[in-house]
């Protein structure tokens, strides 16, 4: 772990990362490819000490409400977070200034934050996104080895259902040969209506694999699955879309299923409901 001062923190699309690198170690990890330009070993956290002041700072000069959004490259809650709080106090100050707040985790330690969220939700909106890719514990344990499993996840999803608190499953990605059954997929599905999910985020049955990433993910095959990286190579080349030999009969599955529970199928939607507050604080700002 190491410090910086950062010296900017919201992206366009008002996403901050607070925390640069991830300790959970799942394999098949996008954020690892080369394309987003890691000057530090991946599990060498990068922390943004600052966040806090650069956040309040455009908080306090912004005049429209937004959604501001947290997790969308590296899970916020590392292990450190517990002791250094800075993603608690970004948090705060949202709260503080009364914009709505989206955080994106396979964390069970977001629960520590529930009190928060929940009077963002009660002042503007607040929406936890939860991954849940893999119902099977065991193979949880080899391919996201560092993080509470699905199963739990699930749980913290019906925590927050108590809590009144909307919530969105990223259920991606599914990956070919291992994940991509029914089972996998029933299971999942049936954890995200149990748990009263606004939506899920499914592009396709499958995955993504470029520079830096792929070769990360082909070493975990070969250490769990060996003979199982020269099926891809053989099936998917060097693709970056590498979807499931099944994924044309898996998908309309799936958005049947959302579709019957009256829950947002399609990313477009899912996107658009985490991005919009409430309409009465938008007609706010028309005056």
């Amino acid at each position: 772990m190491h410090f910086v001062q950062a010296k900017s923190l919201l992206t366009r699309e008002n996403g901050m990362n607070i925390y640069r690198g991830c300790l959970h170690g799942c394999v098949y990890c996008d954020s690892r490819s080369r394309c987003y330009q890691f000057t530090h070993p991946f599990e060498d956290i990068e922390v943004k000490e600052n966040a806090p002041e650069l956040l309040e700072k455009i908080l306090r000069t912004k005049r429209k409400k937004i959604m501001i959004g947290t997790g969308s490259m590296c899970d916020p809650y590392q292990p450190c977070e517990m002791d250094l709080k800075i993603v608690r106090r970004c948090l705060e100050l949202i709260d503080q200034y009364g914009f709505g707040a989206a955080v994106l985790t396979k964390s069970d330690r977001v629960l520590r934050d529930i009190d928060l969220l929940a009077s963002i939700n009660r002042k503007e909106k607040a929406v936890v996104q939860i991954s849940l890719t893999i119902a099977d514990d065991e193979l949880s344990r080899k391919l996201e080895p560092n993080v509470c499993n699905s199963r739990r996840r699930y749980e913290v999803l019906k925590e927050f259902q108590k809590a009144g608190i909307p919530t969105v499953v990223w259920m991606t990605p599914i990956l070919p040969f291992l994940t991509d059954t029914r089972e996998n997929l029933e299971t999942i599905l049936g954890w995200c209506i149990d748990a009263g999910v606004k939506g899920i985020i499914c592009w396709n049955i499958g995955m993504t694999l470029r520079e830096g990433d792929r070769e990360y993910y082909y070493q975990a095959l070969d250490r769990y699955f060996p003979g199982l990286s020269q099926k891809y190579r053989e099936v998917y080349g060097n693709s970056y879309e590498v979807n499931s030999l099944r994924n044309t009969e898996w998908m309309p599955f799936f958005h049947e299923q959302c579709e019957k529970h009256g829950i947002l199928h399609t990313p477009e939607a899912c996107f658009s409901y985490m991005h919009k507050l409430p309409e009465r604080y938008e007609q706010m700002t028309l005056f």
